[in-house]
């Protein structure tokens, strides 16, 4: 069933439709990823999607379906950032140059979860344009676009955050020490 965008705005329209609409999108994505944090995360972003495209004025009508599609199109851009990280490590793996008795795949492993830890220690906003620029793969041109922020303002967020990530990773506050 279809709600059509009414004049009293991209929120009621949405509102109108969320309570139904957020179980089957939860379900879609959790039979496909079967992980419940995914699950969540992939849920919120598409509901966040589907504001940004309702205050584009980007849709006529907001439906279940179309939520369910822009839910298919989260959950691709999840897997693909997966395979993205799972060809880096391949890629340290594969590096003829790294001492493969040296390296430990549970040290591998931890330095990932160290990295992710450190991550979430960070504000958002230095959490958001790492995330974009480096996990994303987008460039800082696309960074800027999606922050609706300047380039050269981008450059200048990602050299900030770049540092915090790393006085954080150093300090060892993203492993809970």
């Amino acid at each position: 069933m279809g709600v059509p965008i009414t004049a009293e705005g991209p929120a009621t329209t949405l509102l109108s439709l969320y309570d139904g609409a957020v179980v089957e999108v939860h379900g879609y994505l959790f039979a496909r990823c079967r992980n419940r944090e995914t699950t969540e995360e992939l849920t919120a972003e598409v509901f966040m999607a589907a504001v940004d495209s309702i205050r584009r004025s980007t849709v006529a009508e907001v439906t279940t379906a179309w939520l369910i599609g822009i839910a298919r199109h989260k959950l691709v851009d999840h897997w693909r950032r997966a395979e993205r990280e799972q060809r880096r490590l391949h890629a340290v793996a594969d590096d003829p140059t790294v001492d493969k008795a040296e390296v430990d795949p549970w040290d591998v492993q931890l330095d990932v979860l160290a990295a992710r830890d450190a991550l979430e220690q960070l504000d958002a906003k230095h959490r958001a344009v790492l995330t974009l620029r480096y996990l994303d793969g987008l460039s800082v041109r696309e960074v800027a676009a999606v922050l609706e922020r300047s380039v050269h303002a981008t450059e200048t967020l990602l050299v900030r955050a770049r540092r915090a990530f790393r006085d954080t990773y150093e300090s060892g506050e993203g492993r809970g020490a």
